[in-house]
């Protein structure tokens, strides 16, 4: 099937995106508006972007007014009436009921922690709180925001920050920095209402190399 994402529909190009990109890491992302209330949500349109700064990015869309949704509203900069800071935080096995709940639409300053019995820690560098059931959390300074369609419903917008700070429980890390994944115990975003976990693990060496590996799946 050959498909132009200019002849369809909105939902229908949503649909392709979050069945054919996956498993999606989610980014608990939580934020502060300039007044000081909290604010948490989980975003599977995120990634890392580079080392040198250590820096990451969540995409929340426009809502469906067009406005821009809480995380948004107030992660952007300081001159954009934000707080330009942000915490992504690690979604678990034994937070993803909770960490799904916080995807509730709440009106603007009404507190997610709240509604999914999570608890907001003290961060170290940036004011908005870490979640502190996660075990792993990155706190942002936001540097720079890409709207692909601004006030329009579903708009995209790549919020860039760099990682001025991070957060790993002590089990999780060796002295190398290493994390390990088995105790960490991810979940991942698929498509429609279905999730991964990230128990099912193999290793192939890099590059031409792993033409001629074994593999058993």
């Amino acid at each position: 099937m050959e498909l132009d994402p200019a002849a369809l529909a909105q939902p229908d190009r949503y649909k392709l995106l979050i069945g054919g990109i996956l498993p999606r890491p989610i980014a608990v992302v939580s934020t502060i508006s300039p007044d000081g209330r909290s604010n948490v949500a989980p975003y599977s349109f995120f990634a890392g972007v580079g080392s040198a700064p250590m820096t990451v990015l969540f995409c929340p869309a426009n809502a469906p007014d067009g406005g821009e949704k809480d995380s948004l509203r107030n992660a952007k900069p300081r001159d954009e009436g934000g707080t330009g800071e942000f915490v992504i935080n690690v979604a678990t096995e034994a937070i993803v009921r909770p960490v799904v709940a916080t995807s509730e639409p709440l009106p603007y300053g009404e507190s997610e922690f709240e509604l999914a019995n999570l608890t907001p820690a003290p961060s170290h560098r940036v004011a908005p709180p870490r979640v502190a059931e996660s075990p792993i959390a990155f706190e942002c300074v936001t540097r720079q925001i890409v709207r692909t369609n601004p006030g329009v419903p579903a708009g995209g917008n790549v919020v860039l920050g760099e990682v001025v700070h991070v957060f790993v429980r002590d089990d999780l890390i060796d002295e190398r920095h290493r994390i390990d994944p088995a105790a960490l115990r991810a979940v991942g975003r698929l498509g429609g209402l279905a999730y991964s976990t990230t128990r099912d693990r193999f290793d192939l060496p890099r590059g031409r190399a792993a033409l001629d590996a074994s593999l058993d799946l």
